[in-house]
């Protein structure tokens, strides 16, 4: 059997790819759950991971324009390579510094780490358009298979996060993830193959603003699809199972962040599985683009009932109660899924709708339109839990999706099998 056109180079690149998503799931965990333990409130926690959201809204901006210039290897490199630093740099905070100077001092770290992440992340998505098939549906195939394997290895970075942190403690678990992502850095600089484009000189940073309606379009409905995923993620969910989980002895904590860390890891791994297998589950090979574009508004809105189901469920029950818990679990590992393949269809969607000379430009704005999202998500998972507790979250979470929906119905197929090139 023949081996595909750039394979050796799209292996490299999904193994640096993961080796980051890994680090960057369990140092999300390694925050969130030491600076709750510390007193932070919620509307903290979140204030900690909005440079880090910031971050990559400027990075993918620039980075597609960087990429385009230097080249995709250039890009991957430093996104791996400024993660170890930053992981080094979180290690030194110093536990007598004031709340407000820790805040500080992390919120500048993570921003690193999130300009880190989506270097590394527009140049992996980037390279999947240059070098996958372009028959049978391989782009869609391809690209579900990096994404999807991503995301369930930063679901093991989640429970791996939890683990060190019970066991090793903060410093000690952050040095050891700065010290094997170092390694695995130093590896792919060695044996990196060829296949990635070297960059051109003549790019220009205005190119990165796309003058296509459903690169744009797209791009809207991201902002408002992770917008609603983070919403509840990033704060308010595992806040609301630490209160009701911990009896708030340091046995408890360790229990309690075990089981956190578990379920988080576990939504992402769901996440992760049911991406990869998208295509297969939409019959991807055997359909046009039209219909895949029809199936961004069927899904989007199937994604809807499931946070306004568990917004009624919340409202029903305004302590913490055992029933509420299961439905919670369930339901939003129904979310989960249904939430994977939107993903996964907006991923591929964003590929075929660019064109191959522009590709890390259109990458680059889409997964700006992510960070927005990611941003918007956070700073209102934060407030809403602090203002209204878990109704307000999966009621903002609601709202998002709806306007993710509608965004994705503005979507058409007209010359969009011509940009797929």
């Amino acid at each position: 059997m023949t081996k595909p056109d750039g394979l050796s180079a799209y292996i490299a690149v999904t193994a640096a790819y993961w080796a980051f998503m890994l680090t960057d799931g369990a140092l999300r965990m390694l925050v969130l759950l030491h600076f709750h333990t510390l007193g932070f409130s919620p509307i903290q926690l979140a204030y900690l991971f909005v440079l880090y959201e910031i971050a990559g809204m400027v990075t993918n901006l620039s980075a597609g324009w960087i990429a385009a210039r230097f080249g995709l290897t250039s890009t991957l490199y430093a996104g791996l390579g400024l993660q170890v630093v930053a992981l080094v740099a979180l290690a030194q905070l110093d536990p007598s510094w004031s709340i407000a100077a820790s805040v500080a001092f992390v919120m500048c770290v993570q921003g690193a780490s999130g300009v880190a992440k989506d270097l590394a992340k527009m140049s992996s998505k980037s390279a999947v358009k240059l070098l996958a098939p372009k028959e049978d549906g391989g782009l869609f195939r391809w690209v579900a298979v990096l994404t999807g394997s991503k995301n369930a290895v930063k679901g093991v970075g989640f429970l791996l996060g939890a683990a060190l942190l019970a066991t090793l403690g903060f410093v000690a678990a952050i040095y050891s993830m700065a010290a094997v992502l170092a390694v695995i850095l130093l590896a792919i600089i060695v044996f990196m193959p060829s296949g990635l484009p070297k960059g051109r000189k003549s790019a220009k940073f205005s190119e990165v603003f796309s003058k296509s309606a459903n690169v744009n379009w797209l791009s809207a409905a991201r902002v408002f699809l992770f917008g609603a995923r983070d919403v509840w993620f990033v704060v308010g969910i595992p806040i609301y199972f630490y209160a009701v989980l911990s009896d708030g002895t340091e046995a408890g904590n360790r229990a309690t962040f075990f089981l956190i860390g578990t379920f988080m890891a576990v939504w992402i791994i769901l996440y992760g599985v049911v991406q990869a297998n998208t295509p297969k589950l939409l019959r991807a090979a055997d359909r046009g683009q039209a219909a895949l574009i029809s199936d961004a508004r069927k899904w989007a809105f199937l994604l809807l009932a499931v946070p306004v189901a568990l917004t009624v469920a919340a409202v029903l029950s305004p302590e913490p109660q055992m029933w509420l818990t299961v439905t919670l679990v369930v339901g939003l590992l129904t979310l989960g899924a249904l939430f994977a393949v939107n993903s996964a269809l907006h991923s591929y969607l964003i590929l075929a709708f660019t064109q191959s000379e522009r590709v890390t430009m259109d990458v680059g704005f889409y997964y700006m339109a992510n960070a927005g999202g990611r941003l918007l998500g956070t700073v209102l998972s934060g407030l809403s839990y602090q203002v209204g507790g878990l109704p307000l979250v999966l009621g903002t979470a609601s709202a998002m999706v709806a306007l993710s929906a509608v965004a994705a119905g503005r979507l058409h197929s007209e010359g969009a099998a011509a940009s797929a090139n």
